[in-house]
């Protein structure tokens, strides 16, 4: 598959969560931030136990579970701090303002993960280009967030 081809479903991903965010504060503002949590990943874990043990989508081992390194069980817990954080700062700072500062966090940590290899990734040099993209990501990140939200 073309790199391409990946970086497309990226951006479709990042659509996503824009919006999956302004839904998920939606919910929260009505029942609660963690009670909408909770509602949120009941609904994900009954779709993709529905993907997995009716429609027969998955191509993996659920066998093999316990070979995941320790910190691979992580994700479940971190996916728990992401929903609440963005519920939290969408409601507080607005959507445009808080997914830029979510977009900041999450390629300064890509470039810490790449660089160190972390989490069994492959290592990612880290060059000058990258930190002129991070200098251009912050300079576009001050410009975004000088209006606060009213």
């Amino acid at each position: 598959m073309s790199w391409f081809v990946f970086l497309i479903v990226a951006a479709i991903s990042g659509v996503c969560m824009a919006v999956q965010g302004s839904i998920n504060t939606a919910a929260g503002k009505i029942v609660g931030l963690l009670e909408g949590n909770f509602i949120l990943h009941v609904v994900g874990l009954a779709l993709v136990s529905l993907l997995l043990f009716v429609f027969g989508l998955g191509k993996g081992d659920l066998s093999k579970f316990t070979q995941i390194p320790w910190y691979g069980y992580l994700g479940g817990i971190i996916n728990v701090a992401i929903i609440y954080g963005v519920m939290y700062a969408m409601k507080g700072a607005g959507v445009a303002n808080a997914t830029t500062a979510i977009i900041v966090g999450q390629v300064g940590m890509a470039l810490i993960v790449d660089c160190f290899g972390l989490f069994g990734m492959e290592k990612v040099p880290f060059t000058y280009l990258k930190a002129l993209g991070i200098v251009l990501l912050a300079v576009g990140a001050k410009l975004l967030l000088n209006s606060p939200v009213k």
